[in-house]
């Protein structure tokens, strides 16, 4: 398999080795406040190093379920779905 993999670079993201962020770590997560860095390691790794901002609750995280809550739900769609292709 052959994957390719695009990426947006914009001014306000820089790509960087490992290396380099092993290097100047300091530099790059200051840098981090204010743009993403991406960090590629080796051919085939690749990371994205960002702020992490503290999101306020809002409507649709009040409306949110837990995955136990959501189960049964599941369950019953597949046996229907299951049913139905049987007939």
């Amino acid at each position: 398999m052959l994957y390719i993999i695009v990426y947006k670079v914009d001014r306000n993201m820089r790509v960087i080795s490992s290396s380099e962020l092993r290097s100047n770590l300091k530099k790059y997560l200051d840098l981090a406040a204010n743009e993403q860095i991406i960090i590629q390691r080796g051919r085939n790794e690749t990371f994205v190093l960002t702020k992490q901002e503290y999101l306020e609750p809002d409507e649709d995280l009040k409306r949110a379920v837990t995955a136990q809550q959501l189960m049964p739900g599941i369950v019953s769609d597949v046996r229907e779905a299951y049913r139905k292709r049987r007939r």
